[in-house]
């Protein structure tokens, strides 16, 4: 028979171990987030080129425009600035980015890769859980990128005007205006990283858009049910679902993205586009020989569409971190697509390791000059060309 004695020991012992339990539970939920994201948005600390006064001088007048990063998917607010990943919105100010494309990642393959992934299988479903997000984002795509436009939405708001989302020309246009007159007001775009999301009903372009998605690219890292990835399994093209899904987004006014799309998928998608067409991030096989980079012929049929490539800085899209590497795929898009055809798209934020933040990109401008690139030219690679983009494919109002 137990004595009272063991019974308090049991007691205690049960005690103990809910105690123990949940301070486990407590610390994972508090620091393993921020520990995942260091680990896995690392900037390298090696060190990067001198910046000139000439350089610096030509970057403050600059309208910088990143077409891709992936900031919206960790656990921080974009107004402070963190000691973890590459942007925030004071980093963003200290580059002098007038405005970043913000994508929402729905899903991600374990043992992600570049040659073949299924979707059977998810890592941003254990991210929402240990993040405390709604449960809601635990079983649904689209709730997820309905949570990543309202971060969005809250951080603009409680940013007292120093952070804009722009959803239509206006607001673009307004948007310049102000950094014209001196205010440092960053514009924020809000985009989706594959329309997986979608849930498989076309009638959730609606929803989406309606959270402010104006950008949009058809796949990830696996095949859909709109199209194939390059990292999926069929190496196919577009569905019928995908092939109706381009018309009603450039119809209302969504730019769509071809980054991952399988080879197959993009020359299917430049066939039938009818607004500009972008790459928001990666490289050229020509200077990277990465199967997620393009040909020269995709660049050719993007550049004839009136749409931008958008070059990264993380190794699989320009084999190595340096502000040389970028500005090799750089002046490649420019050779094959002209000038008004090359774009920045960093995927920062976006499990990616770089050498550089976004404050700091006034090296690619320093790079640019060194080579012998005409302000204009700068101007335009560094970001006129991607706010031209969105001044013709963007909703008027």
């Amino acid at each position: 028979m137990e004595t009272p004695k063991q019974r308090r020991w049991v007691k205690r012992t049960i005690i103990g171990g809910v105690l123990v339990l949940a301070l486990a539970a407590t610390a994972f939920f508090v620091l393993a987030p921020g520990i995942a994201e260091k680990s896995m948005n690392e900037v390298t600390g090696d060190p990067i080129p001198a910046v000139s006064d000439e350089a610096r001088t030509l970057h403050a007048e600059l309208a910088v425009a990143d077409l891709h990063s992936d900031t919206l998917m960790w656990d921080r607010s974009l107004n402070t600035r963190a000691d973890r990943g590459h942007v925030d919105l004071p980093r963003l100010q200290d580059g002098n980015v007038a405005l970043q494309v913000f994508s929402s990642v729905s899903k991600s393959p374990k043992g992600q890769n570049y040659d073949s992934n299924t979707g059977d299988t998810d890592n941003i479903t254990l991210l929402s859980v240990a993040q405390l997000q709604p449960p809601q984002t635990w079983f649904s795509l689209l709730e997820r990128s309905k949570y990543h436009a309202d971060k969005l939405q809250k951080d603009a708001a409680a940013s007292d005007g120093a952070l804009r989302v722009i959803t239509n020309q206006q607001e673009l246009k307004a948007l310049l205006a102000d950094r014209a007159a001196g205010d440092p007001v960053v514009g924020a775009l809000f985009s989706v990283e594959g329309l997986q999301n979608l849930e498989g009903d076309l009638a959730n372009l609606d929803v989406l858009f309606d959270k402010g998605m104006r950008m949009a690219g058809l796949t990830h890292f696996f095949d859909n049910e709109l199209a194939d990835s390059m990292h999926g399994v069929g190496k196919g093209g577009l569905t019928e679902m995908g092939t109706e899904a381009i018309a009603r987004m450039q119809e209302k006014g969504i730019v769509v993205d071809v980054a991952h799309a399988s080879h197959q998928a993009i020359a299917e998608v430049l066939e039938i586009s009818t607004k500009p067409v972008v790459a928001s991030h990666g490289g050229v096989q020509a200077t990277c020989d990465v199967n997620r980079n393009l040909t020269d012929d995709e660049i050719r049929g993007i550049a004839k569409t009136g749409g931008v490539v958008g070059v990264g800085y993380w190794d699989a899209a320009v084999c190595e971190l340096t502000p040389e590497a970028v500005v090799d795929a750089i002046d490649h898009v420019v050779k094959i697509g002209g000038i008004e055809t090359a774009a920045l798209g960093s995927d920062y934020d976006g499990s990616t390791e770089v050498a550089w933040d976004t404050s700091e990109l006034a090296i690619i401008t320093q790079e640019l000059l060194t080579r012998g690139h005409s302000d204009d030219d700068i101007r335009a690679i560094m970001g006129g060309n991607t706010l031209r983009v969105l001044a013709e494919t963007l909703p008027a109002s």
